[in-house]
């Protein structure tokens, strides 16, 4: 009778035990965050993706009830940024505001990647903004067409700046360079803002740098903008011509921003912060900061962001093959 007992007896204790630990374990789900949240940014402070991540990053403090941390870790085309993302566990608490660069071009631009798509687990997009030319203002160059002239007058003497081998400025670059046929040469920086501190300066000559980054200083006079690369004229700059109105048609180049998670992250912790950068970029301040840039806001879903980036990485393999630029 002893025996015949204690085998319910046994099974209700390990029924009890199961149930406590998925209830402690519903428990610290239900309760993260309980700590900050690692925002890593693969650029140096300043650029665009350093401002999107610091304005979302933000609100979503706000609504998530911890402090998320700005970790910039600017060089290697997003490489470095990527890397320190894959190394921190896969548990929520590191996140990382991709970009275009290191997760779309560089897949076509570098022959060996220490990381894969499959690498990153998407959140949702975060802004998107169309690029502008830009020349430092001492330029004697008042539109497109006068500063093909003056390259082509100067050939190998005129340069470029990047935010970075691999960015979206760097391939707008490759990319007026090619259609313009003119011999420029390319100076690529550690992010978009001491690229911009150069042209200022006049170490460079021309730049077509994400709107955001060097709006402030095309408004203070330091730069001209002789175009920009959307499909329209942007708000902010309305007497600048669209690189298709000076005479460039297959010239539109978006920039995008969005946040990514480690792959393997639990899908109910980007579910979470999928919906905190969602109602972030909702708020009415953020999407008006973020429209005052040039751009426009996302906070789309995990797998429409995903099928986006697919799209992306396909369509920059095309452009990396077409201006010829040599894989690294």
């Amino acid at each position: 009778m002893t025996k015949t007992m204690g085998i319910p007896r046994l099974a209700a204790a390990w029924i009890a035990a199961t149930v406590f630990s998925f209830g402690m374990a519903g428990s610290a789900q239900a309760a993260w965050p309980d700590r900050p949240i690692r925002l890593i940014v693969p650029t140096a402070a300043g650029g665009t993706t350093d401002i999107a991540a610091r304005l979302v990053g933000k609100r979503m403090s706000e609504i998530l009830g911890q402090p998320i941390v700005v970790d910039n870790r600017a060089g290697g085309a997003g490489i470095i940024g990527s890397q320190a993302l894959l190394q921190a566990p896969a548990d929520g608490y590191t996140i990382m505001m991709g970009n275009i660069g290191p997760n779309a071009i560089n897949y076509a631009l570098y022959r060996q990647l220490p990381y894969k798509p499959q690498d990153f687990a998407p959140i949702t997009l975060v802004v998107s903004v169309p690029n502008v030319l830009v020349v430092n203002a001492k330029v004697p160059a008042h539109n497109v067409a006068e500063l093909v002239t003056l390259a082509k007058s100067q050939p190998g003497q005129l340069s470029f700046g990047s935010s970075g081998t691999g960015q979206s400025v760097h391939l707008s670059g490759e990319l007026f360079r090619k259609r313009a046929g003119i011999d420029v040469i390319h100076v690529p920086y550690k992010g978009a803002a001491p690229a911009v501190a150069d042209l200022v300066a006049g170490q460079v000559t021309m730049m077509v740098d994400n709107l955001p980054s060097s709006l402030p200083q095309i408004q203070a006079g330091k730069l001209r903008a002789l175009a920009v690369t959307s499909a329209a004229r942007v708000a902010e700059l309305p007497d600048v011509p669209t690189m298709k109105e000076a005479g460039f048609d297959d010239f539109q180049v978006t920039a995008w921003f969005g946040l990514v998670a480690r792959a393997g992250t639990p899908p109910a912790l980007i579910a979470n912060l999928q919906k905190a950068a969602a109602t972030a970029l909702a708020d009415p301040q953020v999407k008006s900061r973020l429209a005052e840039l040039g751009g426009q806001a996302g906070g789309d879903t995990p797998e429409h962001f995903g099928q986006f980036i697919d799209q992306e990485r396909q369509r920059w393999a095309r452009v990396v093959k077409d201006t010829g630029i040599p894989q690294q």
